[in-house]
């Protein structure tokens, strides 16, 4: 998966009534319902099926799609904020081509290096993670997970280290490309069901691919679950907080927050429901943005101190979450091939010149 091609335009094959209905969503108002407190907007159109959205160390906004055709891994637009709103459907975009014929997994989680810039992502349902230089080189980054969900699975901390968001079970291991990790050897005998989280510095000198199945875990290990909560098997979104703490999602909407002392606390619980591919952001002042999926349709913020609150409703299945330094809040509305910006209504004023 080392060549990239780029495809630019619909195609011939894509039925005419949809063009016409992509050039017109720009124009058109969000079916959404937002909090007094926000605005939004939609800013992109004619992407098709975003999963993915994220901001690089440039401020530019990146995009990640599964494409019209489903022949690639995945399709990349990098956009400038400056110039949205924008109708990209005939827009020249990235297309990254699946592995090898047999083995065609596409790209399902997302992570900048805010470092180098580089793209990480993840293969949705398989086990290795791919590198993608701001140059467009590809590269095999990494190996020998169990099993790697789609959604917010990679992320980065604030030392710069990329966290992986894994999957274990005694099935999955069987059919893995590697053996078990020696790591999991001690738990219940080899048979670990449950979230494996591993860190690792992409920059540390070390040949590629990376074995993941051979890097200590954050988890599992001497942390356990604090009282009144569910089991610690269904973990499906890791973000990094500003002060150093990675913060979980399980499949039930409670949020985890692990500290550097390796203590697990459970900060908040959205509302009941099934939360499934799910998406994670973290904003400048510690609160944290989740994009809940097609179930339940709405995006949630949590403050620092666990108070959650609706910031909108009836999305069309909204995936990937990204947050600005200045509070825009961008999601990907993967059923309706857009991306919508959901920004504060009332922005403090600037400061005053001394």
């Amino acid at each position: 998966m080392s060549r990239l091609t780029w495809r630019a335009g619909l195609g011939v094959g894509v039925v005419a009534a949809l063009c016409g209905l992509l050039v017109s969503s720009l124009s058109a108002e969000p079916a959404i319902e937002v909090d007094p407190a926000y605005r939004a907007e939609v800013v992109v159109a004619g992407v098709p099926r975003p999963i993915q959205v994220a901001l690089d160390a440039s401020g530019r906004l990146v995009i990640l799609s599964h494409g019209w055709r489903g022949d690639a891994a995945a399709e990349i637009y990098r956009l400038d904020p400056g110039a949205l709103p924008l109708d990209v459907s005939r827009a020249p975009r990235m297309m990254v081509p699946f592995a090898s014929e047999p083995r065609q997994v596409a790209f399902g989680s997302l992570a900048v290096d805010p470092r180098s810039g580089d793209l990480f992502m993840g293969e949705e349902n398989g086990n290795r993670v791919y590198r993608l230089s701001p140059r467009g080189r590809l590269s095999l980054f990494g190996i020998g997970l169990n099993h790697l969900l789609g959604g917010s699975t990679l992320t980065f901390d604030r030392g710069g280290r990329l966290v992986v968001l894994d999957y274990a079970s005694p099935e999955v291991q069987q059919r893995s490309e590697t053996p078990p990790s020696p790591s999991l050897d001690g738990l219940a005998d080899g048979a670990y069901h449950g979230p494996v989280v591993l860190r690792v510095d992409p920059h540390e000198e070390s040949p590629l691919p990376r074995r993941f199945d051979l890097i200590p875990p954050v988890l599992p290990g001497s942390v356990g679950a604090p009282r009144g909560v569910e089991p610690l098997y269904r973990f499906i979104s890791v973000a990094a907080m500003p002060a150093g703490d990675l913060l979980f999602l399980d499949s039930v909407g409670q949020l985890l927050r692990l500290t550097p002392d390796h203590t697990l606390r459970l900060l908040a619980r959205l509302p009941s429901g099934h939360y499934h591919r799910t998406h994670m952001a973290v904003g400048s002042d510690g609160s944290v943005f989740v994009s809940s999926g097609f179930q339940i349709r709405q995006v949630f913020r949590v403050s620092p101190e666990g108070a959650v609150s609706v910031v909108a409703r009836h999305l069309g299945d909204p995936e990937g979450i990204a947050v600005s330094e200045a509070g825009d809040v961008f999601v990907a509305e993967n059923a309706l091939h857009r991306v919508v910006r959901i920004r504060p209504s009332l922005r403090p004023p600037p400061p005053s010149p001394r």
